[in-house]
């Protein structure tokens, strides 16, 4: 199985760790993995402020670099949701039309396809989980408290195979980071409010660290952190699967 590892532009530049374990994860559980050096933004940054046909160079460059590869995997629950939804390229829609139907976020594709069993990873730290917006509400990967169904969540089904592992929970459970990409620029008194509202909720949980399955969230849960010289942790999911 070849899998292209699709890796956002924020991740590449703040947190390599992140895309070098999701690399090492992918291949311990047996994909052969390419990346594609010339990829760069999905185009979600200029989609998110209402200027979708900036994209159109992001959107051309993405089908050039992931054309014809079997599954396309990304350590990020919106830029996932980004490619699935936005996606399109006038001279190869057949081929852009493929992609957007076999591009997986990393827990989505490690459950839904690959239906790990087993990571073998140990990680003897009290976590609490947060759930991304768009990978709960946009791609599904987590059951939603106003809905009446049965709960699950895909991320926290691997991260219960870790040996060690606690997680903890929130009492709001599913409520928004405030980090919205842009809308952190646009209605920053608004996004930070949020933030330490979540912060704030972890901590009375007295974890070690704040997991999730987006960088970008965490990123910004732990600049709140930082500034509150919180001795709490972020850490991306991945990189938790490959502790160890």
């Amino acid at each position: 199985m070849t899998v292209g590892l699709f890796i956002p532009c924020y991740i590449d530049q703040f947190y390599p760790q992140v895309g070098i374990a999701s690399l090492e994860l992918l291949e311990k559980l047996g994909c052969r993995v390419v990346f594609p050096t010339k990829q760069t933004c999905c185009g979600q940054p200029m989609a998110n402020s209402g200027f979708d046909h900036l994209s159109e160079g992001c959107n051309k460059n993405f089908v050039n670099n992931f054309e014809g590869i079997e599954y396309i995997v990304c350590p990020s629950g919106s830029c996932t949701l980004h490619i699935k939804e936005h996606l399109h390229y006038k001279e190869k829609e057949q081929e852009a039309e493929r992609i957007r139907n076999n591009v997986y976020e990393l827990s989505e594709f490690l459950v839904d396809v690959l239906q790990v069993k087993n990571v073998q990873a140990k990680f003897p730290y009290k976590v609490g989980f947060h759930s991304s917006c768009h990978g709960q509400r946009g791609l599904h990967l987590s059951s939603m408290s106003e809905t009446m169904q049965p709960a699950f969540s895909k991320p926290e089904f691997l991260l219960n195979m870790v040996d060690g592992i606690e997680i903890s929970h929130t009492e709001r459970v599913d409520e928004c980071c405030g980090f919205g990409g842009t809308f952190s620029v646009f209605e920053e008194a608004v996004s930070a409010r949020m933030g330490k509202d979540r912060v704030a909720a972890h901590q009375k949980n007295n974890v070690s660290y704040i997991t999730g399955v987006d960088m970008s969230c965490l990123m910004h849960l732990e600049g709140i952190l930082k500034r509150q010289r919180s001795d709490i942790k972020v850490m991306h999911f991945a990189e938790i699967l490959n502790h160890g």
